[in-house]
């Protein structure tokens, strides 16, 4: 059975505005604190090693194993190793883990991986191994009332993935349904953690403060 996980801010070394557990490299926190960070996030995982990767809002997969030792430029990571942590970074977007008695995959889920078939890339991979029931966990993302695009976006993605739509007046992107749905779609029960990091206080947000850190979802064997 895999195991699961999706970091908050508390209980790391990263300093303000980047407190304190922090677990992106990118968005100028100390390396040294973030390294502190991802140790904690190992022992506390009880792994030895959790693959992060370089995310681009692409919807490349990458296929890892014991013996991959850079960051992959992608935004899904998928395994059939026993003991291999991955980990999905965000601050806004759906870090979504998916698992099978035999595989995971930790992806990462904007607006633009949505419409671009991430979701359906990362189920394929799964089945081109085995057939077996995959099931879905969707964590802490901005919600539908807090996620507001111009018009254009706003019709453009909802003209792909209906049910990421609330209304005209509001134009705000429902992604978490819109996930959800293209989930249903692919036969894959799901279950949505419903948190929205813009409303927490204990969750990065770009949104809500653009210099932040990064949460996680983290998954393996």
């Amino acid at each position: 059975m895999a195991r699961i996980l999706f970091t908050s801010k508390a209980g790391g070394f990263s300093r303000p505005p980047f407190d304190s557990f922090n677990l992106a490299l990118h968005v100028s926190d100390s390396p040294l604190d973030v390294e502190a960070n991802r140790r904690k996030l190992e022992s506390e995982f009880s792994v030895s090693r959790v693959i992060f990767m370089d995310q681009t809002h692409s919807n490349v997969v990458a296929v890892v194993d014991e013996e991959t030792q850079e960051s992959p430029n992608a935004d899904a990571l998928f395994t059939r190793t026993k003991g291999l942590a991955l980990a999905v970074l965000v601050a806004d977007c759906i870090p979504l883990l998916l698992h099978s008695i035999d595989a995971v995959a930790a992806v990462h889920v904007g607006r633009r991986g949505m419409t671009n078939g991430i979701i359906e890339k990362v189920v394929n991979t799964f089945r081109t191994y085995s057939d077996a029931p995959i099931s879905a966990d969707l964590g802490p993302s901005i919600c539908d009332k807090c996620y507001e695009v111009d018009l254009p976006m706003y019709q453009e993605v909802i003209g792909s993935v209906p049910a990421s739509a609330t209304s005209i007046e509001r134009h705000c992107l429902d992604l978490p349904s819109g996930v959800t749905s293209i989930l249903n779609s692919l036969d894959i029960t799901s279950k949505n953690w419903s948190v929205c990091t813009r409303e927490s206080s204990n969750h990065f947000s770009y949104r809500k403060n653009t210099i932040t850190g990064r949460q996680a979802g983290v998954v393996a064997l």
